[in-house]
């Protein structure tokens, strides 16, 4: 199997520089080093520009920081703009806060197989945790089982064993399109797939979904799924939903494009590199 020989972990933030610092450190404390952090910023105000460049300055590894103007969610171009400007030949997108655990680059790597992209999980931790591990600046990767099956019992994370168990890379393959564990914050694609279907679509407006439909064109090109659960758990803090106004019209255009086949972005990395 031929592995990524430098991966690039592309992390969207929009104006939330304390949950960005706990992710990014925790990239920091990763037990594979061969990768660069690129952190794709939508919009984010100075806080977020002077936090970067404060991470950048004790960073053990590469770290880029692109940013586009605050005009509403725009998740799509702004992860394409972060895939322009990573040098990976193994992209692993992560948001701004979800918070990786240890060995989250080492297991990426392990699982990256041509023609498949891994699509990992999370674990969602409560409001009440969240505000307690930014203010006190808890490392998630120093808990031990009993505190982890603690906070699990407290409600504060929803799952234990996920936190607990890292599984063989066995039965992890899908060769259909299915909705679950769809999620950009934490996946692997390979830069030439992410090539061939031009990137992330950046006509989806509003929230939603514009992950789902990365994966139906990869699918619809030949690029089967792996499912990265107990290996690549990242923790998701809590924060409040964003506003939905346009998760069913974009829902509806992923399940369309699941049925004519379509493999191309309207508006994608061809594009976004030509205007640059």
């Amino acid at each position: 199997m031929q592995q990524a020989s430098t991966i690039s972990v592309v992390i969207t933030t929009y104006n939330r520089p304390d949950a960005l610092t706990a992710v990014v450190e925790a990239c920091f404390a990763q037990d594979d080093r061969n990768f660069e952090i690129i952190i794709a910023d939508d919009g984010s105000t100075n806080n977020t520009r002077d936090c970067v460049a404060a991470l950048r300055a004790r960073s053990p590894v590469p770290l880029l920081h692109v940013w586009q103007p605050d005009e509403g969610f725009r998740a799509a171009r702004v992860r394409n703009l972060g895939t322009l400007a990573a040098s990976g030949d193994y992209i692993v997108f992560l948001d701004g806060d979800c918070v990786p655990a240890r060995n989250f680059v080492s297991q990426h790597r392990k699982l990256a197989k041509r023609g498949y992209l891994v699509s990992g999980s999370r674990v969602l931790l409560s409001e009440r945790y969240t505000r307690t591990l930014l203010e006190q600046h808890i490392d998630l990767n120093t808990l031990g089982v009993a505190a982890r099956l603690r906070l699990r019992l407290a409600g504060d994370f929803n799952k234990f064993l996920q936190t607990a168990l890292v599984l063989p890379d066995v039965g992890r393959e899908r060769h259909d399109f299915n909705w679950r564990r769809i999620k950009s914050c934490n996946m692997g694609v390979w830069r030439s797939d992410l090539d061939m279907v031009n990137g992330f679509d950046e006509s989806f407006t509003g929230w939603g979904h514009e992950d789902s439909d990365l994966v139906v064109r990869l699918f619809n090109a030949g690029v089967w799924r792996k499912d990265g659960a107990f290996a690549t758990e990242v923790y998701h803090l809590w924060h409040r939903e964003n506003q939905r106004d346009q998760e069913s019209s974009n829902r509806k255009t992923v399940e369309q494009r699941k049925t004519d086949g379509t493999v191309q972005a309207t508006a994608g990395l061809r594009e976004l590199a030509a205007a640059a």
